[in-house]
């Protein structure tokens, strides 16, 4: 566990935002997404996957996809489309999106800058390739960039500091920068995605859990309302909370501007 960073005293608001996939490839709902997203106060920082896009391209360049546990076996040949998707097509065009929008966006992998640091996940049960688990943020360089009004749009990419591109955990990513700037901000993190929060019925819209606390998160977990891929994304929340960001919230893109109350809040 990281040192809990700590920002000075009547520290300045930031959002950290990870928008989901399943936005990204809506058209429409991407659109809808930047509005919201460049009507936030700044300083703001963006993190974006883009994983079913990837294996398109793949499928169309006639590159095998493997999948272990809904987790990307992630090749020599993957890097390329990965990069050509992640750092091309999808972050240039949501920079784009957001520069037509007056916000004055940046997009950057980890290796630009040296931004965030990774090193290839080691081989245990499974060889997951060039996979990037992340030791380093340089906060200071990304605090430099929001102070003189730049967005800065992070893909799923980071690098190991010896050329190596790595394929990376975008909702990981989102975490590692929150918990580093929070030296420097009161961060709030949020996961943007096609749910309205953590739901007690999956088919109900209705059933989102709208405070989870420690004691809470340990009661949906025992009684498994948190399960199979929110169960990641959680432990993300409560590793980013317990590294000093102020709060985390979970559900579709109208909770940045709380024009709907049904989301979901964490704090410790």
């Amino acid at each position: 566990m990281k040192t809990k960073s700590v920002p000075p005293s009547g520290a300045r608001g930031l959002n950290v935002v990870k928008v989901g996939g399943n936005i990204i490839e809506k058209e429409e709902d991407l659109q809808d997404f930047l509005d919201a997203f460049s009507a936030l106060p700044e300083p703001k920082i963006l993190v974006h996957g883009g994983g079913k896009l990837a294996t398109q391209l793949a499928e169309r360049l006639e590159i095998p996809v493997k999948m272990i546990n809904g987790r990307r076996i992630t090749d020599a040949e993957t890097v390329e489309v990965i990069t050509m998707v992640y750092g091309g097509k999808v972050n240039k065009s949501i920079v784009a999106g957001l520069q037509a929008r007056d916000c004055n966006a940046i997009g950057f992998s980890g290796a630009d800058g040296n931004t965030i640091l990774s090193v290839k996940r080691p081989v245990k049960e499974v060889d997951f390739g060039f996979v990037g688990d992340v030791v380093g943020v340089n906060a200071k360089l990304i605090h430099e960039l929001t102070q003189i009004g730049i967005t800065p749009v992070f893909c799923a990419i980071t690098h190991d500091g010896k050329g190596q591109l790595l394929n990376t955990n975008a909702d990981t990513i989102a975490c590692e920068l929150a918990i580093g700037l929070s030296e420097y901000y009161e961060v709030t993190l949020n996961y943007c995605f096609e749910k309205a929060g953590v739901l007690l019925d999956i088919q109900d819209e209705n059933s989102v859990v709208k405070d989870i606390d420690t004691k809470k998160y340990a009661d949906l977990l025992k009684d498994g309302i948190i399960a199979d891929g929110m169960l990641p994304k959680l432990e993300n929340c409560f590793y980013a909370l317990k590294g000093g960001v102020y709060k985390v919230q979970l559900g579709k893109p109208e909770m940045l501007h709380h024009t709907t109350t049904n989301f979901t809040t964490l704090r410790l």
